[in-house]
């Protein structure tokens, strides 16, 4: 008595193939759904992936844009501005003879 063991996957093409098209159908379609799911979760997490790196790139452009409105602040400061009209360009502020006052209609 020689117990022999079975190929299952010999029996299984057997099955799908003897039994008619509509289970070999069905393989084929489970494996669609299958192959779709996963692609569906490969794109997703991508997805992801992307968003997160724009919202650090967003924070990252914000913290500059900031940076800058204070540096905009700090340079436009009135008495810094008349500082370098005095010193660097010798602008004077004139006599109060000199003043023209323009009326506008």
């Amino acid at each position: 008595m020689s117990t022999a063991k079975p190929n299952l996957a010999k029996l299984i093409a057997l099955d799908l193939l003897g039994a008619g098209r509509v289970p070999l159908i069905m393989l084929v379609l489970i494996f669609a759904s299958a192959m779709g799911v996963v692609f569906t979760t490969h794109h997703t997490r991508q997805a992801v992936t992307e968003k997160d790196q724009a919202l650090v790139e967003r924070e990252r452009l914000d913290n500059e844009w900031r940076n800058l409105l204070l540096e905009e602040t700090a340079l436009a400061e009135h008495s810094r501005v008349q500082d370098i009209a005095k010193g660097e360009l010798e602008m004077k502020r004139p006599d109060s003879d000199k003043e023209v006052i323009v009326n506008l209609p």
